[in-house]
């Protein structure tokens, strides 16, 4: 029998898993996908996105109970194909969590905008001065305790989950099947477009493939946290639990989103849908429920974006820390307070999310952009972790577990470069700076970079200049 220990608990790591995911996108994405594709495409890339985010739970799932000796999600490329590879995955989550806490504060800005119209952009100054404020409270939070702002987490879900809950009874209770099926694969809407009845600005869908496609990096960003309860392993009073917490936490999340996204299919058509400002679901559930819906929803969204916020907050600080522990940083990332929290990766984090919040200034669509380079960069970890767990299949000759991983690697390369290869460049030039550091820090321990490491900084590093010269000619955009 495993030895309990004190930590963090079974409820507190599903608590990491689902609030972490349910940030903003539950409550934006019901917008975001009338506007690229019908209510039949949203079903079929549901499946898709199910299934390969299933086999990545799975793949979780294994390598935590056969590889209990590793810890953070970045181990699995460090143990598969050496430092470097470890360092690339971590660098990628680290970079992908404090990217995603400055789309929750565009979103939050955005909710803020239901009652004060001036902060509907998310991001004008008003909105960076407030969310920088929001940002460095949390931060101070967690270096005061990692673990006690995981038991606020889980309090968080709590709040957030019953309030969609209700947003969902609604959706069902007033769910029209003849508005839901009038335009179930977008060839009226198509028809339309083509006959200039919506200007001539606007786009046609596409194919029911085209459309798919289009949801994918959408629908991706909101598995964003899945792997919440693996990258705080280390701290778990049980290391069983993390591995039950990532599968109880997928099935919920799965059950929010598909509800969440295709029910107002049922109420409003897509083409209304699509014309809400963000997040849609306060439109939708204020013309569901008028007079208390709209304000009822936006305080669940800043509860949650407050949540998830939290998570994303502890989530990069918790990884840099264990990759100083494996030797990819310099010892100072790992060093912890009194509190046993990693202050100065907390610091680091910290000033970094304020950098891009003013940089997002400057963004034509600021959330859109600050999601989908969150999305892809940790499409980097979670492609590196479903690779080791096809690797360990193969080697301990369990082709079922191989064909997991398999699935989870290929679900993750093509959403990525069917739907974000420009995002995915511009990730290169995040990675840039953190080669120096990882030079540094094998230096440090007295370890040689090899020929092939070199090559490969090399690579990625030419590919984040090539992303810039890119953005200057205008080929891609922020």
């Amino acid at each position: 029998m495993e030895e309990k220990k004190k930590g963090i608990g079974l409820i507190g790591l599903i608590g990491m898993v689902i609030s972490s995911c349910i940030g903003s996108g539950v409550f934006a994405i019901t917008g975001q996908l009338a506007g690229v594709a019908s209510p039949g495409a949203v079903l079929i890339a549901w499946l898709i996105v199910g299934v390969g985010f299933l086999a990545l739970a799975f793949s979780l799932n294994n390598l935590t109970e056969k590889r209990s000796d590793l810890h953070g999600i970045f181990s699995y490329a460090d143990a598969g194909w050496g430092p470097l590879a470890g360092f690339i995955s971590g660098w990628g989550y680290w970079l992908s969590a404090w990217l995603g806490n400055v789309a929750f504060a565009t979103m939050m800005m955005s909710t803020i905008g239901y009652f004060y119209p001036a902060f509907l952009p998310g991001n004008t100054i008003p909105c960076i001065i407030i969310a920088s404020i929001v940002m460095w409270a949390l931060t101070y939070l967690v270096i005061r305790g990692v673990e006690s702002a995981a038991f606020l987490n889980a309090f968080v879900m709590v709040c957030k989950v019953a309030a969609i809950a209700v947003t969902l009874i609604f959706g069902i209770f007033l769910f029209n099947a003849g508005i839901f099926t009038a335009d179930f694969w977008g060839n009226v809407y198509d028809n339309a477009v083509a006959a200039g009845q919506y200007g001539p600005d606007a786009a046609p869908l596409g194919g029911v493939g085209t459309q798919i496609f289009n949801c994918m990096i959408i629908m991706m960003w909101c598995f964003v946290g899945i792997e919440g309860a693996s990258v705080v392993s280390s701290r778990a009073a049980r290391k069983t639990d993390v591995g039950k917490a990532t599968l109880i936490g997928f099935i919920c999340l799965m059950l929010i989103y598909v509800g969440a996204s295709v029910l107002p299919y049922g109420y409003m058509s897509s083409t209304e849908v699509a014309a809400l400002d963000y997040p849609a679901l306060v439109y939708v559930f204020s013309s569901m429920a008028p007079g208390w819906g709209g304000p009822f929803i936006s305080i669940a969204i800043i509860i949650s974006i407050l949540g998830s916020w939290l998570s994303f907050t502890i989530l990069p600080a918790e990884t840099t820390s264990e990759m100083a522990d494996y030797k990819l940083l310099p010892a100072s990332w790992g060093k912890l307070n009194s509190h046993n929290a990693p202050s100065m990766s907390l610091l680091i984090v910290g000033a970094c999310t304020q950098a891009f919040l003013i940089v997002l200034l400057f963004s034509a669509d600021a959330y859109d952009f600050a999601f989908s380079m969150c999305t892809v960069a940790i499409v980097i970890t979670w492609a590196f972790a479903a690779a080791y767990q096809a690797k360990w299949g193969v080697q301990n000759k369990n082709m079922v577990q191989a064909a997991i991983g398999f699935v989870a690697v290929a679900f993750q390369v093509i959403g990525v470069l069917f739907n974000g290869w420009s995002f995915l460049l511009l990730t290169c030039v995040g990675y840039i700076p953190g080669f120096f550091i990882y030079v540094k820090a094998r230096k440090d321990y007295g370890n040689a970079i090899t020929m092939g490491e070199k090559v490969c900084m090399g690579v990625v590093s030419a590919l984040g200049v090539l992303s810039l010269v890119l953005l200057a000619m205008g080929v891609i955009s922020i």
